[in-house]
């Protein structure tokens, strides 16, 4: 594995492929309190790229192009944080995208466990360390730990997606999955503007 770190953008010439495998690096989880500072990428060939983002005016062309592509797929687990702090804070609403979550939770009901670590050590056999999530992710120096750790949250998304499928397949929901990626960046759009904590689709 190699993990590339990139100051402020992806480079010009980076070609990642159809299927990117993305997540992002926050100073926590409120969306208009906490800032964007990682995101990390891998075209599922073993190697990461992370980018480290110029805060606050996220100048960042090849990034954006990338994440609004629609000749390119965006693999996320629990996609609908990444792509609010993504429209939050790059301007840009991400499509087309996958979520290994949704995937998940529609194809592996048979268990409650829907979180990246469960999900990666089922479907691929890893178990992945979880020990830098709470880091200072907008530290002047990322430390190894840290790059490693970014890696490893987008290295196995094209593994996992892959039996995923398998099993949507098998349970006859692929299509129902495939409508829930579609409204996914919707999902997020609603966060942003205040039905974060409110199902708008609850009967109170």
């Amino acid at each position: 594995m190699t993990v590339y770190l990139h100051e402020g953008d992806l480079p010009d010439d980076l070609d990642l492929g159809p299927d990117v495998a993305i997540d992002s690096e926050t100073m926590g989880l409120r969306f208009r309190r906490d800032p964007l500072c990682v995101v990390q990428l891998s075209a599922g060939d073993g190697n990461a790229h992370v980018v480290r983002l110029k805060r606050p005016d996220y100048d960042c062309p090849n990034l954006k192009r990338l994440l609004t592509d629609p000749a390119v797929t965006k693999i996320f687990h629990f996609g609908r944080f990444d792509i609010g702090m993504f429209l939050l804070h790059l301007g840009v609403e991400t499509r087309p995208v996958y979520c290994t979550k949704i995937a998940s939770k529609l194809a592996r009901t048979y268990t409650d466990r829907h979180g990246l670590k469960d999900v990666v050590r089922e479907t691929v056999g890893v178990d992945l360390s979880k020990a830098q999530q709470s880091s200072d992710w907008g530290a002047v120096e990322l430390t190894q730990a840290q790059l490693d750790y970014a890696a490893s949250d987008v290295l196995y998304l094209h593994a996992a997606r892959a039996k995923l499928d398998l099993m949507l397949a098998r349970e006859g929901r692929t299509e129902l999955a495939a409508q829930c990626f579609d409204f996914l960046p919707t999902r997020s759009a609603l966060d942003l503007a205040g039905w974060d904590e409110i199902d708008i689709f609850a009967h109170s």
